[in-house]
């Protein structure tokens, strides 16, 4: 394979010699200059004198007494102008992102030399506009009369007042901001380009020679740059190319701007190296199922592609999609000695770009003005952020006290725990004190690169590049709002920072001639590669979709000879077969997922390629090499060592006993080996604040609200009086301070006189919960009067057992939610604020391992057994589910009996108390029987919600 460059460089040698110091090369990009130079000095055994190298752009810099503007700063000289024509009131901030539309509009109209004043006409006088079209050719005139056909200037809406009241102004505007920015001395890439070729001439021109290499899409500057030095015979022209595009197949996109440049600056190479297209080649489409199962296939494409006699430099991975970096880096196997990458790494993929977003968040939505306190999420944040824990040993203790106490709004002063993390959590007020703070903490994490050890790490290096660059960026920002030419809110600002620094790229260092080429489908022009993959080559990343937003109508802008969508694709196709057109080993991939905004597509290129193309085409599919996860059974066998443990833990004769509640021994009738990691070997899942309120925690705030208020009802006596609950029932103020304060205590873990912050959820619940109150004393309001012997209740019982090892007493007990009597009744209330109620067949059921198992029921007779022991009236256990309580013949009795057979209320548990004994005694010895191991449950369904899951793999 010969490749353009080296074909460029021998017919360079053979027409100007040895001495190419008064030529420069002109490239559409600075890559492919290193190439050519390689490919130049083999030319020659002698010393060469080495032409100049530039880009297009760098070429019209250098001719122009202006300079490129800062791309922020020439957003907000707009601004003025705009303000200044249109006397609008419109701010900076909204103003911001649709100005760099109409800078980039402006840019257009410039490079391809578009007559401002015939594009910008009033549109309300149409009739001058459509009497002029000695400036068209018939299918511009076609197009502009398309556009006028479609305005209906009869009928007007708001939205074409707005349209034709904006282009009222549109060429003042682009007079007047030219006109700004020349006495500003800068100016926007369009106005450079048209200025240098309005008042160029050949003669002004330094070198003798200018050759262009590899052009493809001109613009009406460069045409008329390139035809100036032409008739001043001071141009010489490579165009690459191949015949199958060009000629073969009439009208093929790749070949459009080709043909038209060929015709206007013949090219210095014969047709006949042109002919590569057709050569024998061997091209496989393979289509991955994810994005990184492509990364993942690159070993193999090198095993099974790369031959021992190919240089690493003829090799290239292509990503369409450049997110793909980072993973392709971490796929390349060992034995690919050199590997160049030409993109830059993303800044976007470095600590300091999620420290700066993280920083950003805390002072903007994470900080609350009003109430001058931090939430917590946007503080989490940091506090986890790699950079806080090197620079801060206070941070991750920091981090668990917020989350074990709860804390959503945490203040500054809670905070500010040393020195670093006083810095970080100052709230700061205003743009350029946000630019200013941000600036501080990227000088404090700089500091954690400086010493010399750490340079031999490649990536120190990087991430250390990745800081210097930061902090420019951030610096940049404040040198505008500090010159007063950036003025806008802090949220504006926040995207302004976001956009710059995912836009910015960290350059690789090494030499670029050297090694298998990573490489973007734009650095890929003039290269020539003998083994090709390219990555990602799907419809909306090749062609690149979206990015045609404009204020000038497509119809006008076809006409006027400006940019349109079919000129970025056919752009495009030109790549794409340029880029395959001397290859020999091509894979093209592609991902058939077509989650967010990913169709799923391949590349229309690629149909293109597989109609028209002389080659015969293999398609593959990628299989992930896994087999379906197989799960294997868990079982704990109880040795000595466990039932060590279960005896210390449990025995009531052991200092640091336990009591053995109900939710523990419901945890090992639904599950054996759950109750071990939970109950024995003492696993807890991770502690964490969230804003959510889940049922649990909803249940435990509604608990605490009914204590508060029989608290309240039974302060001057227990007894329970009908008067006192229809009091409280009108009184929907106090109903929700009680609300108030369970949330303070128990969700807010706030001091009682702070109000509480409630989000809209959390507002929502407490709304709920309220009226959940409000039904549980309407219930009551029909039980009472009756007298409230506990809420709250801590009660426990002593069981001997019999095990292996002797007798053993354990402590069985919990927490009750009330207890009231009524007459000879002591009723033990259960408050349910979830679930429907259950009926179980008989006390078996309540022991027997199920999904459908009624452990509340099984819960309050153990509480029932307890007490029957402890005092001498009936026991009732009772549930009572508040939501479900509305009816006027609800009754919170528990009921046994089969189904479809009538049921037994259980009025007195002393009735069932043996039996429920009996059965509690055999599970509690079988607990601690050395022959029973902990193993899994046989039902799933419940496995979903288990803490354990990742352990256990059910």
């Amino acid at each position: 394979m010969q490749s353009f460059l080296s074909l460029v460089a021998h017919d360079l040698y053979n027409k100007i010699g040895s001495d190419l110091s008064r030529t420069v090369l002109v490239f559409p990009n600075k890559r492919a200059n290193l190439f050519f130079n390689e490919y130049l000095a083999g030319e020659s055994d002698q010393p060469i004198w080495s032409p100049a190298a530039m880009s297009i752009s760098d070429l019209f810099q250098k001719l122009s007494v202006q300079k490129k503007g800062d791309p922020i700063r020439l957003v907000c000289e707009l601004y003025k102008v705009f303000i200044e024509e249109t006397q609008s009131q419109e701010t900076l901030d909204d103003f911001y992102f649709w100005g760099e539309l109409l800078i980039s509009d402006f840019d257009d109209v410039d490079k391809n030399l578009v007559d401002a004043d015939k594009l910008f006409s009033n549109l309300q006088d149409l009739k001058k506009l459509m009497d002029d079209y000695s400036f068209l050719d018939e299918e511009q005139e076609e197009a502009i009369q398309q556009f006028f056909r479609n305005f209906s200037i009869e009928k007007r809406t708001v939205l074409k007042e707005k349209f034709i009241s904006l282009w009222d102004k549109l060429e003042a505007i682009y007079r007047r901001y030219r006109e700004n920015l020349s006495a500003l001395g800068i100016a926007y890439e369009g106005m450079l380009y048209r200025n240098v070729i309005e008042k160029l001439e050949a003669g002004q021109l330094p070198y003798d020679k200018y050759v262009f290499v590899g052009f493809n899409v001109l613009n009406k500057v460069e045409t008329r740059f390139f035809q100036l030095l032409k008739d001043a015979d001071k141009a010489m022209f490579y165009w690459d190319y191949d015949l199958f595009y060009t000629r073969q197949i009439e009208k093929h996109e790749a070949g459009e701007f080709v043909n038209r440049n060929l015709k206007l600056f013949p090219n210095e190479l014969p047709e006949s190296y042109f002919d590569s297209f057709r050569k024998p080649k061997k091209i496989r489409y393979i289509s991955a199922s994810t994005e990184n199962a492509q990364a993942r296939f690159l070993p193999e494409w090198i095993r099974t592609t790369l031959s021992s006699d190919c240089e690493e430099k003829e090799n290239a991975v292509v990503l369409c999609n450049e997110a793909l970096l980072l993973p392709v880096l971490h796929s390349i196997p060992e034995e690919v000695k050199n590997v160049n990458i030409t993109m830059g790494f993303p800044l976007a993929q470095t600590p300091i770009y999620s420290f700066v977003n993280a920083a950003i968040e805390l002072q903007t939505n994470g900080y609350r003005s009003d109430t001058g306190r931090f939430i917590y999420k946007a503080v989490s944040v940091l506090l986890k952020h790699p950079y806080t824990r090197q620079l801060s040993d206070k941070a991750e203790s920091l981090e668990r006290e917020l989350t074990k106490a709860n804390r959503f709004y945490p203040l500054p002063s809670e905070l500010k725990a040393d020195d670093f993390l006083a810095k970080l959590f100052t709230p700061c007020n205003g743009i350029k004190a946000l630019c200013d703070y941000l600036a501080e903490l990227i000088k404090d994490i700089s500091v954690l690169y400086r010493t010399e050890s750490e340079y031999d790490d490649v990536f120190n290096q990087l991430y250390r590049e990745s800081i210097f660059k930061s902090y420019t960026l951030i610096n940049r920002m404040y040198s505008l709002i500090e010159a007063g030419e950036l003025n806008v809110r802090v949220d504006t600002l926040k995207r302004l920072i976001n956009k710059v620094m995912t836009s910015s790229n960290i350059p690789f260092h090494g030499e670029p001639a050297i090694g298998m080429q990573v490489m973007g489908v734009l650095e890929t022009r003039n290269l020539d590669f003998r083994n090709l993959i390219l990555l990602s080559l799907n419809e909306g990343q090749l062609p690149k979709a979206g990015g045609d937003s404009s204020f000038i109508p497509y119809n006008l802008r076809k006409a006027f000879g400006m940019t349109t969508i079919e000129y970025k694709n056919a752009v495009y196709a030109y790549y794409f077969y340029r880029l395959i057109q001397r290859a020999e080993n091509i894979t093209l991939m592609y991902n058939t997922s077509s989650d967010g905004l990913n169709r799923g597509e391949e590349s229309r290129f690629m149909l293109q390629l597989l109609v028209e193309g002389p080659h015969e085409i293999t398609s593959e599919y990628l299989e992930a090499g896994q087999s379906p996860q197989s799960t294997t059974d868990i079982q704990i066998e109880k040795t000595p060592e466990i039932l060590d443990r279960l005896r210390l833990a449990y025995d009531s004769t052991s200092p640091k006993a336990r009591v053995l509640s109900p939710s523990a021994l419901n945890t090992y009738l639904d599950c054996r080996l759950k109750f071990y990691y939970r109950y024995v070997a003492g696993l807890k899942a991770p502690e964490e604040v969230s804003a959510e309120i889940d049922s649990a925690l909803f249940g435990t705030i509604f608990h605490l609200a009914a204590q508060l208020v029989y608290t309240e009802l039974t302060a001057n006596g227990k007894t329970i009086r009908k008067e006192d609950l229809e009091r409280l029932l009108r009184n929907d103020f106090k109903l929700q301070d009680y609300v108030d304060q369970a949330f303070k205590q128990e969700f807010f873990k706030v001091e009682l006189n702070e109000k509480p912050e409630y989000n809209g959820v959390q507002l929502i619940n407490s709304k709920v919960i309220v009226s959940y109150l409000k039904q549980l004393l309407r219930n009551d309001l029909q039980y009472a009067p009756f007298e409230m012997a506990g809420m709250e209740h801590p009660v426990n019982d002593r069981f001997e057992i019999q095990t292996a090892n002797g007798p053993l007493t354990l402590l069985l007990g919990g927490t009750i939610d009330r207890m009231d009597i009524k007459e000879d009744t002591l009723r033990i209330v259960d408050y349910k604020t979830g679930g429907s109620p259950k009926t179980p067949n008989n006390i078996e059921q309540l022991f027997t391992p199920d999904e459908g198992r009624p452990n509340y029921i099984f819960q309050t007779f153990l509480y029932a057994t307890i007490m029957c022991r402890q005092q001498r009236l009936k026991v009732a256990p009772a549930l009572l589910y508040i939501h479900r309580a509305s009816s006027e013949d609800y009754s919170p009795v528990v009921e046994l009996g089969e189904p479809r057979q009538p049921k037994i209320p259980v009025n007195n548990f002393a009735f069932f108390e043996d039996d429920f004994r009996e059965r509690l005694q055999n599970l509690l010895e079988e607990i601690f029987n050395p022959e029973e191991g902990f193993y899994q449950t046989e039902h799933t369904k419940q496995c979903a919600y288990c803490d354990f899951k990742a352990i256990c793999r059910r």
